[in-house]
């Protein structure tokens, strides 16, 4: 039997772009995730940490590129990310930390 992952084993970082951002407007906060990371156990770390009530969870797995590191070929990460949509009344500050 495995051991059941912590909140902060799923949820890894916020992610902070500019379809990050337009995506808040619809009331939706994107943050990185575990690989292995489901939508149920998604939606409990998100409303355990933050204290709010989640309306629906979508993932995307961004596929690592192919790029060159000081000449040498190399393979970036796979990204899991979540795209979690709060219901009305609640909202979580990702800036808030930021230097």
């Amino acid at each position: 039997m495995t051991a059941t992952p912590s909140q902060y084993d799923i949820i890894r970082r916020p992610v902070i772009t500019e379809k990050a951002t337009l995506a808040s407007e619809s009331n939706a906060v994107v943050f990185e995730v575990a690989a292995e990371a489901t939508k149920p156990l998604i939606k409990s770390a998100i409303e355990a940490l933050f204290g709010v009530k989640v309306k629906a969870v979508n993932t995307v797995v961004t596929k690592g590129k192919n790029k060159r590191f000081r000449g040498r070929p190399g393979v970036r990460n796979d990204v899991k990310k979540a795209y979690v949509t709060l219901e009305e009344g609640h909202t979580i500050d990702v800036s808030t930390g930021l230097a």
